[in-house]
Parts: C-alpha cells; structure tokens; sequence
C-alpha cells in the first residue's frame, strides 16, 4: 500500500507554473492532517498552517516560510477536478481494505446523503452517494449529484469505481433496481437489498412466501437478536427463505428474508414495531440468517460511522461552501481524515481530533510522512 502523501502527488496540478508557490500534494496533505486535528473549514485550515510553526509545514512539503492562505485553499479546492481527486483518494482506501484481513471488513453500504448548507446556497452537485466499509468506516468512493433522486444514476458510476468481486454490497429500497443487481452480479459481488413499494411484484412475492395461503408449508429459517441500551430494548427477528430462487427472475436473487423489529421504550413503554422484506443474492449456505440480519444492520453504519461523524463532529450540514468543487472536495476530505483516524483505530472521532491536534506529528504520518 503506498502512503497517502505519494498518492496525492500524483493528483495533476490545474495551476500554471508562473505564480503558483506551494505544491499540490502539500496543500492537500495540510487540508487532511488540519482536519484530523479538528479544523473544519478552509479558513481554518489556513490557520492551521500558521499555527503548528515552519517544522511541520516544511515536512508537509511547502518550501516558503508562509503557507496558503484561505483565498488560495478556495482557489484550489473550487478548480481541482474532483473526479481525478476522489479516484486518487479511492486507490489508497482499496489499499488499506486489502491491508484488512477480510473477516474485518465486512460488507460494502451505498446510500446518499446531501449538503444541506450548499443546498441553501443553491450549489450544484449537493447530493452525494457514498460507498462505506462496514467494518472499517472507510470510504471507498463518492459520487456526486444535484439532488437525491440522482442517486438512480450515480451508484452505476459508484460501482465502476469499485471492486467489486468478492464483495457484498447492501443498499436500502431506493436503489433496489435490476440495474443495480446486474452490475453486482456481472462483476463478481453479492448484494443485499431492502424491498419496498417502488418494486411493487417483487415485493408482492416476497411477501407471498411469508404470508401467502402456503407459506406454513415452505422450508425457512430464523435468527433473533435482543439489544439494552439508551433507554430502549430492541427485538430483531430474521426469516429467510430460498423459494424463490428458482422463481423469481430478479437477477442474482436466491434468498428472501423478512426482518421484524420491535423497541420498547423503558421509560414510557411504548412500543414500536416494524416490518420490512429484502433480497439476496447470497445462497443460504454463504449466508445463513444469523449472517443476513448481521448485513442488514451493518448497513447502517454508513449513517453512524460516516454521515452523522461528518454532521456532527465536523458541521458538514451547517456548511454553506457553494463555489465550483468545494463542497465535494471538503466532503472528500472529511471522508478521508474520518478514514485515516477509524484505520488508526480510533473510534470515537470527536476524541481523536482532540488527540492529534495535542500531537501533530501522528497525524502527519498517518499521512506517510515521518518526523
């Protein structure tokens, strides 16, 4: 795996020679060592670069006592092409993810999310699709479009910029689309897909299978699961069932579940309780339903372990950055230093900032480059 400072010096430079003071990679390299220390705006990464003194901007690669300023950070990241700058950042976390023994890694989520504050200033591309590592937090690519019903078009660009093969990639209802099962398949992965009414006879067959007038006499299997904490007990009961493999001609499909999940609040006892069907593609001896009910709340890790850091930990969505490709390039950013952080094994992000602002020198070579 080659560190990442190298893999940033093969981003090309936009900039013409004549004037241009401060090498790409360095710039670059400073936006996510400042972000892993909890400098969250380009202005602030500006600062950054004044504030931890010529030692450490001089081991980043700037060569002039001053760094960037925060115009020249806004000139760069608005001009850099974003697609060249999230496939470079998508090389170095495939080679962390096969760094990882396999067993760690754990499923693939896709799922969108948008910039809420470049959408107030009406920036375009303020929607972005993500693919995250279930076990790491890492991601692994980002697609951008101008709102979330782009998502139907930018996960086929997501999963060309994927490995796919050996893979299981788990999505929610919106992108259950035969598209989307196709490519999966073709390339050599699995999927593990939610089933809701915008498929209205697969959903109508999945639901034959657990309700229909001969569902008691059709083989199944079950796992159940019971979680305390924060005040709430949650039941999850998972059945499975293979009837339609040789039924249905969903591409790849050869298993079909029924998820059951019920909270109990212990506070005011109020229960909720819900009921969704997916589809798989894994075969009931790759994925019993122990493994099945593990993907699907797995699945939900791209909200806790990616979007909710970025929103929180970082403000993304309080964010209001709206020229050419800085809201996507900030976003890759955040993504990356979350990465950087969670392969370190940090996990509670929040925290980590703290810690590698107190010692720099670990955030820059987390980035590959040594004291």
């Amino acid at each position: 795996m080659k560190p990442l400072i190298e893999i940033l010096a093969e981003i090309p430079d936009f900039r013409k020679a004549k004037g241009k003071r401060h090498p790409l990679s360095a710039i670059l390299a400073m936006a996510c060592v400042a972000m892993m220390c909890g400098y969250k705006s380009y202005g602030a990464i500006a600062e950054w670069g004044r504030n931890y003194g010529r030692k450490l901007t001089q081991a980043l690669g700037f060569t002039h006592e001053k760094t960037p300023c925060a115009a020249t950070l806004h000139t760069v990241f608005r001009n850099i092409d974003k697609q060249e700058f999230e496939a470079k950042l998508g090389i170095w976390a495939e080679g962390v993810m096969s760094d990882v023994p396999e067993d760690e890694t754990g499923g693939v989520s896709l799922d969108g999310k948008t910039l809420r504050g470049s959408q107030k200033q009406g920036a375009p591309g303020t929607h972005l699709l993500s693919a995250v590592s279930h076990g790491l937090g890492l991601t692994l690519t980002q697609q951008s479009g101008d709102h979330s019903t782009d998502e139907l078009r930018i996960i086929h660009e997501a999963l060309q910029n994927l490995v796919i093969e050996g893979r299981v990639f788990t999505m929610d209802a919106l992108n259950t689309q035969r598209k989307n099962a196709e490519a999966i398949i073709d390339g050599g992965g699995d999927y593990v897909m939610i089933v809701k009414d915008n498929q209205p006879k697969l959903l109508d067959d999945v639901k034959t299978v657990f309700h229909g007038p001969f569902s008691h006499l059709l083989e199944k299997s079950s796992d159940e699961t019971l979680d305390m904490g924060h005040g709430r007990i949650e039941e999850r009961s998972l059945t499975a069932s293979d009837e339609l493999s040789d039924y249905s001609d969903w591409p790849g499909l050869e298993q079909v579940f029924q998820l059951t999940r019920r909270t109990t609040m212990k506070k005011t006892g109020e229960v909720r309780e819900e009921t969704v069907y997916g589809i798989t593609s894994l075969t009931p001896q790759q994925a019993d339903p122990v493994r099945l009910l593990e993907l699907v709340r797995c699945h939900w890790h791209i909200e806790n372990r990616s979007f909710w850091v970025r929103d929180v930990t970082f403000d993304e969505d309080h964010s209001q950055v709206r020229c050419g490709n800085i809201p996507q390039v900030m976003a890759a950013i955040r993504n990356l230093a979350i990465g950087l952080m969670r392969w370190l094994g940090h996990t509670n992000i929040a925290a980590a900032c703290r810690y590698f602002a107190a010692r720099p020198w670990e955030a820059l070579e987390a980035v590959g480059i040594r004291n």
